[in-house]
């Protein structure tokens, strides 16, 4: 999975829906201002969820 955080805008879904806890808010933000999300790619199992939920469309499917 690959993610831009410059379209971020901290709404959480990615974060309430991961099954294996592979994303958390992170210290950062974004050039517009919002707190972006960490991705953990050794717990990502790239299973989409984040994608189908991600409003903004940060995330991209890309297998391992």
């Amino acid at each position: 999975m690959e993610q831009n955080t410059e379209r971020c805008k901290s709404c959480g879904y990615c974060v309430l829906t991961c099954p294996k806890k592979a994303l958390s808010f992170s210290e950062t933000t974004n050039s517009r201002g919002y707190t972006t999300v960490a991705l953990d790619t050794e717990k990502c199992i790239v299973c989409g969820i984040c994608y189908s939920v991600c409003p903004d469309y940060v995330y991209e499917r890309r297998e391992k």
